[in-house]
């Protein structure tokens, strides 16, 4: 892999040389930087048992945050807090639910048992978390969208009640086909904010309702019940909030399929026909014959958890004062100490590569000659796994002006099964970001496809959205699924596996088998994307028709 990897850097060295003439300079020396063997031994390090899962507030994390520290010191990088630290401080609460439920339907009981049928919380922070007695109400896929003249709920008071909603965004289908999506209500296929679990807590919270229940379907969400299970079942984490959060909706969750088509059925309903009307303007919300009582005992705990910052300062006097971040999340899930056998989440794919990865870049920059003309700030987030709390915290609380940050560049996850002809863009055609990395990619005899499972919403689920949504235009990649030298459809079936096997279980670890030579050149075109934009006079923009092109035309027209 030594020498493979040797050539493979004299041949991008050429070519991005070539491809960035006119505004990129530094790349002598620094695509070399990249190896596959950097990132697997800090992939090893952070993934291994010693760091426990690096769950925020954990010795986990102590270990985490001082090795981060550290390899950016010996890189000769700059602590990038402005008060000279290394750390951004980010204040939550850890929220640990023990729930008690009950669900009648026509005057018989739905059995239920957590976490196995369903998964609640409750993100207020109070001990104890009352719902008597509720109504159920099925509301659709429980979506306001005025743009696409969509309303669930269709002016119904859900006050005091317990919401019932498909997951996903309502799937319109296409009027002309049957076998497709109407690509103009919702775009189709591909999700947007609408269709995340977020937003309709968000918008339950918004409506005054009591209980927001969200019925898990493996395939829309793209990933099975067992994720739900091992993300949400455990301690919680959310951004410490002055109100408590105590206006949030009191308790928010999800439930099998098998037992949302069993309550369903016992109220007179059926799920089939129910999902049907759903994907219409004209559905109306339907009240249950069913009632859900809720009682949830909260173990609380201030946890003060930290951002990793670096900061290699610009070349340009003028334009140092400006920014380019790349980011990745160091957390994982910790460690279940009620699981039989193997009990810590090792995160190694998730997000131990993608950490890996920032450091293999900062050194990469610190060797450009000359440095970038802008200022490059290496963000290493907590929480991620826990609603992108410290991204969400940043973007909220930014160390250096959005309105000066031209771009965010993140990484989850790497490519670890070898060398692809094309590279995923997650949100592709958002943003100029793409058109820089394809004009970089291209004379590299590589190609950029858009995410072939858009409707699971990829682009709302890691750290860039964070920055998306106050406007600074983000750039997330995955692995390509076209494989050098091996069949059609050997990308597509390592990323099931990946999903059905490893992802939030402990097994993620480091395999024997990994390839990290599609992970170099995947990092050494990001490099390559970072250095155009910190050294071009032009900014990155989101194209227009994107969901952030206002925040960020009210951020710079306010600046």
């Amino acid at each position: 892999m030594t020498t493979h990897s040797t050539i493979l850097g004299l041949a991008l060295l050429t070519l991005l040389g070539s491809a960035c003439a006119k505004t990129d300079t530094g790349t002598d020396g620094a695509l070399d930087a990249i190896t596959a063997e950097g990132i697997l031994a800090h992939t090893r390090e952070l993934s291994s048992d010693a760091y426990e899962g690096r769950s925020p507030g954990t010795p986990g994390e102590e270990k985490t945050v001082q090795y981060l520290t550290e390899q950016f010191r010996q890189l000769g990088l700059k602590p990038g807090n402005p008060d000279g630290s290394w750390t951004q401080p980010v204040e939550m609460i850890g929220f640990t639910a023990t729930p008690l439920m009950s669900v009648a339907a026509d005057g018989r009981a739905i059995p239920l048992q957590f976490p196995d049928d369903v998964v609640v919380t409750s993100r207020r922070n109070v001990e104890r978390v009352e719902v008597p007695a509720s109504d159920v109400v099925f509301v659709g896929y429980g979506v306001v969208a005025p743009e696409y003249g969509w309303d669930d709920y269709k002016g119904l008071d859900v006050r005091g009640k317990t919401i019932l909603m498909l997951i996903n965004d309502p799937a319109v289908p296409n009027p002309n086909d049957s076998t497709a999506l109407d690509s103009t209500v919702f775009r189709g296929k591909a999700m947007t904010y609408y269709g995340r679990w977020t937003y309709k807590f968000e918008i339950a919270t918004e409506k005054g309702a009591a209980a927001a229940i969200i019925i898990h379907e493996t395939g829309p969400a793209g990933y099975p019940w067992a994720v739900v299970q091992g993300s949400y079942s455990r301690e919680n984490i959310d951004i410490k909030r002055t109100d408590q959060n105590m206006k949030r909706v009191a308790v928010e969750g999800w439930i099998t399929l098998d037992k949302a088509k069993q309550l369903l059925k016992a109220s007179g309903q059926d799920f089939d026909a129910l999902k049907r009307a759903a994907r219409t303007r004209e559905f109306v919300p339907v009240p249950l014959k069913a009632t859900a009582t809720f009682s949830i005992r909260n173990t609380l705990r201030d946890i003060k958890s930290k951002n990793v910052i670096a900061r290699l300062e610009g070349s340009d006097p003028t334009l140092k004062h400006q920014y380019v971040i790349y980011t990745a999340h160091w957390d994982h899930l910790g460690r279940d100490t009620t699981r039989p056998g193997d009990q810590i989440f090792n995160g190694a794919l998730d997000n131990a590569t993608g950490t890996a990865a920032l450091i293999e870049l900062a050194k990469a920059f610190t060797r450009a000659r000359p440095a970038p003309k802008r200022t490059m700030l290496f963000l290493a987030v907590t929480a991620e796994e826990k609603g992108l709390a410290g991204a969400k915290f940043y973007a909220e609380n930014p160390l250096y002006p959005l309105d000066q940050t031209l771009a965010d560049i993140n990484m989850d996850g790497v490519n670890q099964w070898g060398r692809t002809k094309d590279i995923t863009v997650i949100g592709y055609g958002n943003s100029t970001l793409d058109d820089v990395l394809r004009d970089l990619a291209t004379p590299l005899g590589r190609t950029l496809a858009p995410d072939a499972e858009p409707e699971k919403g990829f682009f709302y689920r890691s750290d860039h959205f964070e920055f998306a949504k106050q406007g600074v235009p983000a750039l997330y990649v995955e692995a390509g699924i076209d494989f050098i030298g091996k069949p059609a459809g050997y990308g597509r079936q390592k990323r099931d596996e990946y999903t059905s096997n490893d992802y939030h279980k402990p097994s993620d670890e480091v395999k024997p088998d990994w390839d990290l030579s599609g992970a170099v050149e995947d990092l050494r075109l990001l490099y390559a994307v970072g250095l155009r934009v910190a050294n071009d006079p032009a900014w990155p923009a989101w194209k227009p028709g994107t969901e952030f092109k206002a925040a960020r035309d009210a951020m710079l027209k306010a600046k």
